[in-house]
């Protein structure tokens, strides 16, 4: 009896080793009692709130990278690190609290109370609604895409981060207006660059219509297969609907985003003979070490290749 309850010890020790391995990179820090517990909702968050927060904080990003945060299913570490935050960001606008409500039902189960424990970065964007909808449900949620709103999204997490831990302000603060006017001098850029490109090459196509916030920075039309990741995506009738439109103009790329299946796209490229030109970012950073595994970089990397695409 006492070897078998010692190899069940063993076994057990052994399972929450590779239980905690298994998980441990989802987190930026190994937990440490004296600074900040921070749970960003997805990894483009979580990325602006370690450039004004950098080694202050303990912080953990639930959605991994390259991976869809309309629909997503928490892991029970999300739920351990959520339930233990001081402070929990969200983009909100239909995003997170879309579709199968993942975020909702975390933030309740972790009995956390909005404003006071979680905060939507996105307060204060000027709000863009899918297509002839203009109701609460109805936001397109990808607010990002517009470096003026990533700069919004930025002073929320510094004004968050500022009010749980004022001893460290003056760091928050200091890294808020370097961030900001990095963001800035690539938003400025940007526009500069999209004015040079013909008009009627101005148009930027992907499989998700997650562009409108874009188009409107940019000045860049947007035309696509399905409107928001929740709903069904890439139908016959879908493709259909964009490759007669696309007839129409002399739109001189296509896009696919790095968190879609891009087989639809590929089919809107060979009813259209348009290439694809690149994979682009959307609703994720890149992996570290790859292009776009920050904000910053996946914008710029985007905005480049968008221009690139439609100056062919």
């Amino acid at each position: 009896m006492k070897k078998i309850l010692s190899t069940l010890a063993l076994l057990s020790v052994a399972l929450f080793a590779l239980v905690a391995c298994g998980t441990s990179t989802k987190s930026s820090n190994s937990s440490d009692p004296g600074k900040l517990k921070v749970v960003a909702t997805n990894s483009i968050i979580a990325d602006i709130t370690k450039n004004i927060a950098g080694d202050k904080i303990d912080l953990h990003s639930i959605v991994p990278v390259g991976k869809d945060p309309h629909e997503y299913e928490p892991l029970p570490e999300d739920v351990q690190k959520t339930s233990q935050a001081d402070l929990i960001f969200y983009n909100g606008i239909n995003l997170e609290t879309g579709g199968n409500a993942w975020f909702t039902k975390l933030v309740k189960n972790a009995k956390k109370t909005e404003n006071k424990d979680y905060f939507a970065v996105s307060d204060g964007v000027d709000v863009i609604y899918l297509e002839g909808e203009s109701e609460k449900g109805k936001e397109d949620p990808h607010a990002w895409l517009n470096l003026e709103n990533g700069i919004i999204f930025a002073k929320n997490v510094a004004k968050q981060l500022s009010a749980k831990d004022p001893k460290n302000k003056d760091f928050y603060e200091k890294n808020l207006a370097d961030y900001t006017a990095k963001l800035d001098k690539l938003d400025q850029e940007a526009k500069e660059k999209f004015n040079n490109i013909p008009a009627d090459k101005k148009m930027i196509v992907t499989s998700e219509g997650c562009f409108k916030y874009f188009s409107k920075a940019y000045g860049v039309p947007s035309a696509y297969i399905w409107e928001i990741n929740t709903e069904e995506e890439g139908t016959p009738d879908q493709i259909k609907t964009l490759v007669e439109k696309l007839r129409q103009t002399k739109t001189p790329a296509l896009f696919v985003e790095s968190s879609v299946d891009d087989r639809p796209m590929k089919t809107v490229s060979k009813d259209t003979n348009i290439p694809i030109y690149a994979k682009i970012f959307t609703d994720s950073i890149a992996e570290e070490g790859q292009d776009g595994d920050s904000y910053y970089s996946m914008m710029k990397y985007n905005l480049d290749k968008i221009a690139e695409g439609l100056s062919k």
